[in-house]
C-alpha cells in the first residue's frame, strides 16, 4: 500500500487501483489571515479517491471541494458502513475531553485496503481511549495517531493509544511543522518512541518498511 501525506490529518491510501482520501484541507488564507498563524502546507491537487473520510467538520480536515471525482464521502458520522473498499467502521469519539463539548465530536474511522487494518483517530481529544472504542477498532496494522497536543492529545497520551492498540505502524500526525506554526511538534512523542523510522519523502510504500520488535513509528517528510 502507498502512503502519501499531504500535511496535518491529510492522507491518501493506494493499493491496486482503489484509493482512500482522508481529511483533505482546502484553502487556509482566510484562517491565517484571521489569526496570524502560518500555513505553508501546498495545497491537495489531483486527488481523485474511490472513497473520502471526514473525520469532523473543521476547515483544516473537511475540505471536500479539494477532491475530485466522484468519491463515496463518509462525512462526520458513526457506524458499520459499506464503501468501495469494504466495511468501514466509524467510530464515535470527541474532540476534546469535556465529552465535545468545547469541540464537539470526531469520528475515528477503520477500514481494509491491501489486506491491512488501518485506523485514522482524526482530532482525537479524548483523555484516554474508552475501552469499548478499543473494542470496536480491534486489531491494528497501521494507525494515523495526532500527537501535536493543543485541540489534540499529544505526545504521552498518544504513546498510551498505541501501548493499548499495538499496531504494526504508527504514523504521527496533526502536529507542528517547518510549514504550519502552531500545534507542538513530534519530537516529545518521537523521543519516547522505540523504533522510529524517518523518511526524505512525503510518501513510502509499507512493503519497503523495515521490521521492528513492536510498533514503528514512521514519520513522513513534511510536504
Amino acid at each position: 500500500m502507498r502512503v502519501e501525506w499531504y500535511g496535518q490529518s491529510a492522507f491518501q491510501l493506494s493499493a491496486d487501483g482503489t484509493s482512500v482520501a482522508i481529511d483533505p484541507f482546502g484553502d487556509m488564507s482566510a484562517m491565517t489571515s484571521s489569526r496570524g498563524i502560518q500555513w505553508d502546507y501546498p495545497a491537495i491537487a489531483g486527488v481523485e479517491p474511490d472513497l473520502l473520510l471526514v473525520t469532523h467538520e473543521h476547515g483544516d480536515h473537511n475540505a471536500v471541494e479539494a477532491i475530485t471525482g466522484e468519491p463515496t464521502v463518509l462525512r462526520s458520522t458513526a457506524g458499520t458502513l459499506q464503501s468501495p473498499v469494504g466495511e468501514v467502521t466509524a467510530i464515535a469519539s470527541e474532540h476534546d475531553d469535556v465529552a465535545g463539548t468545547q469541540r464537539g465530536p470526531n469520528t475515528i474511522f477503520c477500514f481494509t485496503l491491501d489486506g491491512l487494518r488501518t485506523c485514522h483517530m482524526g482530532d482525537f481529544g479524548q483523555s484516554e481511549l474508552r475501552e469499548e472504542q478499543a473494542q470496536a477498532i480491534g486489531e491494528l496494522d497501521l494507525l494515523f495517531v495526532p500527537v501535536g497536543g493543543g485541540f489534540t492529545i499529544g505526545a504521552e497520551q498518544a504513546a498510551l493509544v498505541i501501548d493499548r492498540l499495538q499496531p504494526r505502524w504508527v504514523v504521527p500526525m496533526h502536529y507542528r511543522t517547518p510549514r504550519i506554526g502552531f500545534l507542538e511538534t513530534a519530537d516529545e512523542f518521537l523521543a519516547e518512541a522505540s523504533a522510529v523510522e524517518r523518511l526524505s519523502e512525503s510518501a513510502f510504500e509499507t512493503a519497503a518498511l523495515p521490521s521492528a520488535d513492536g510498533p514503528l513509528v514512521v514519520v513522513p517528510a513534511a510536504p
